[in-house]
């Protein structure tokens, strides 16, 4: 019966939104909010191969920024950070490079940024700069790193 009354909301345009779509927002506002970033694009996807996604792109000062957002339940076994696999970093790397080659002039920096969601606090990772080498000298920019972070989420204020 559950699935059947959200394909009616779903019809209806009420469909309550999922997870993802939850985290990603909790994400964005507080990469705004707490670390100054002004997001530019959310779910962008590669015309190319539309299963190919960011979830968000934001501007850290000069500093392009892609973002994966990962939602996890407390006491989870794996960590958001441990889910961006090999397989997931080369989706990623295909998705940022089309991106890349859309923006004219091209970043001169830009990084990958991890932002863990979880009902109690927002943790956002260090990218994997091993994981774009190729993609930095042919984009002609540098990779930046970003610190580690950890901050409570609204529930914890």
């Amino acid at each position: 019966m559950t699935s059947l009354l959200q394909r009616i909301l779903a019809f209806l345009g009420r469909a309550p939104r999922g997870t993802g779509a939850v985290a990603e927002e909790e994400a964005a506002r507080w990469l705004e909010r707490e670390r100054g970033f002004r997001v530019v694009a959310r779910n962008w996807r590669n015309p190319a191969d539309r299963r190919e996604e960011i979830d968000l792109v934001a501007r850290d000062g000069e500093i392009l920024v892609f973002v994966e957002v990962k939602s996890r339940a407390r006491g989870a076994l794996v960590p958001g950070y441990h889910a961006v696999d090999r397989r997931k970093k080369a989706v990623l790397r295909r998705a940022i490079t089309a991106y890349l080659r859309a923006l004219v002039p091209p970043p001169r920096t830009f990084r990958l940024d991890i932002v863990e969601v979880t009902p109690l606090a927002l943790r956002e990772h260090p990218a994997f700069p091993e994981a774009f080498p190729a993609l930095n000298a042919q984009a002609g920019g540098t990779w930046a790193s970003p610190p580690i972070t950890r901050v409570p989420s609204r529930r914890q204020r």
